[in-house]
């Protein structure tokens, strides 16, 4: 038996309980791992409070990333011992994820832990903060480079935002942190930031084409917000967009994009090609200051991740939240 969060389905409604598991209930894979850490992302409280259909199977196991260690494998790939990732893949949304004491999965879905990462170290990254590698890659693809001017980062005091503005920061550019929450303003300077602006500036509709100001940026909230930000792109810049907290529609018109040439670059990290994954952990190991990770999260315990998803909804949730499900990981 190990402790889960399982989300059931009764009369149209779903419900997240803490209850035990047997492990012959995990669902088919040809790699079984004992959980070390998992985390709280904006999905997994999506799933969990049913604020969203999130879970497309029931009963699911939330959490769409874990740390652990391989208890047996069929994938000649990992052998019995083997520190693992695990970020996206539909984990959580239709197939069993992280919030458990166990997980079985494609061992497709798996990447080794990178030195010199603990999996405790590698869940305060998560998959927010392997999202924020994949904007900073995106960016540097399109030719957003330190001393071409500021670049803006959105929902900056939540988990891909914290992250992104630690590694621009320590990568040489000048980060403008945008924020909800005006009192994170010194936790973002901590972090790298060199400006905090307030979100209420963009949320309102704005003009086709803004003053010009930002060389890059990446976006985690999209709606009003993501329109006014390609308004008022540098010439040539690029957004990175990866997520919708303000909504999936886009009020924008093609005047950025057509005569300023800027470039709204999409990053999805669920279904992102494993080359591409392994290059983002490799880049964390080097460009992401690991002394900065305590900084960006906090640790709760299972049990306290039904409460706690309620509060990073609201808004009430600095960085990331770490959950460890196995006492004597490190």
């Amino acid at each position: 038996m190990f402790d889960a969060i399982l989300i059931e389905k009764t009369e149209g409604a779903s419900r997240a309980i803490l209850t035990g598991l047997e492990e012959a209930r995990l669902p088919a894979g040809d790699v079984t791992v004992r959980v070390a850490y998992s985390t709280l992302n904006y999905k997994d409280a999506l799933a969990i409070t049913g604020q969203a259909p999130v879970v497309r199977h029931f009963p699911m196991v939330p959490g769409i990333d874990f740390a652990g260690t391989v208890e047996h494998s069929d994938n000649p790939a990992y052998a019995v011992g083997d520190q693992v990732v695990l970020n996206g893949w539909g984990v959580g949304e239709t197939h069993w994820g992280g919030l458990a004491g166990k997980a079985r999965v494609k061992g497709d879905w798996l990447v080794p832990l990178q030195a010199p990462f603990t999996p405790r170290q590698a869940m305060a990254i998560g998959t927010a903060g392997y999202t924020a590698m994949l904007c900073v890659m995106a960016l540097e693809r399109h030719g957003v480079a330190p001393g071409q001017g500021e670049v803006l980062v959105t929902g900056a005091a939540g988990g891909v935002g914290s992250v992104a503005v630690a590694l621009l920061a320590k990568l040489g550019h000048q980060v403008v942190a945008m924020t909800g929450r005006p009192e994170e303003a010194p936790f973002l300077r901590a972090l790298g930031a060199a400006e905090v602006i307030d979100r209420a500036g963009y949320a309102e509709p704005g003009k086709p084409l803004a003053r010009e100001r930002w060389a890059g940026a990446v976006d985690v909230v999209g709606g009003q917000v993501l329109a006014n930000i390609c308004a008022a792109m540098r010439y040539r810049g690029t957004v990175a967009a990866c997520g919708l907290a303000g909504g999936m529609a886009l009020p924008a018109t093609v005047a950025p994009f057509i005569l300023r040439g800027v470039t709204l670059a999409g990053v999805d990290s669920v279904m992102c090609p494993r080359e591409d994954r392994l290059d983002a952990w490799r880049r964390l190991a080097r460009d992401l200051d690991i002394a900065r990770l305590e900084a960006l999260s906090t640790e709760i315990p299972l049990s306290g991740a039904i409460g706690a998803a309620e509060r990073l909804l609201a808004g009430r949730v600095r960085g990331r939240i770490v959950i460890p499900l196995d006492p004597g990981a490190p």
